[in-house]
């Protein structure tokens, strides 16, 4: 598949997301080129996924957290370990030091199963670090 077919296949199954009543998926629109949606969660109001399509890849990536004021070595533990379990998307830094989640496919087995599987793996990774993330990060400092 060539890039403009791959957008094309994002953009098609991105409004079946969206049309499908029980999804929670709504559209993003397009920003620097890439192509979004937000689908609502249970840790949170929404996670944004990015879909960005290049020559041979696309790769796909939600911000899930800034940097962390505290437990750095703990939220960092913690997204290490999942990584080590999950293998379509994994925790990466963005430019600022934020937590992202990250994920990559070739163009050649692009179909919306592939896609699919993208947005249920960044949904259901969202959904089993946040809180943890959170209150090792984000929390209330404990009383020495």
């Amino acid at each position: 598949m060539n890039s403009q077919g791959a957008t094309e296949l994002v953009q098609a199954t991105s409004a079946r997301w969206v049309a499908d009543s029980e999804s929670d998926v709504v559209w993003a629109g397009e920003h620097e080129g890439r192509l979004g949606v937000r689908m609502a969660q249970s840790v949170r109001d929404f996670t944004t996924v990015w879909f960005d399509v290049g020559d041979l890849t696309i790769g796909y990536e939600a911000y899930v957290a800034p940097p962390p004021p505290r437990g750095v070595e703990e939220v960092y533990r913690q997204c290490l370990v999942r990584n080590r379990a999950w293998w379509r998307v994994h925790f990466a830094l963005d430019a600022e030091g934020g937590l992202v989640l990250v994920g990559r496919s070739s163009l050649a087995a692009l179909d919306e199963s592939v896609l699919d599987a993208a947005l249920g793996s960044i949904y259901e990774a969202v959904e089993l670090s946040f809180r943890a993330i959170v209150a090792a990060g984000f929390g209330r400092e404990k009383n020495s």
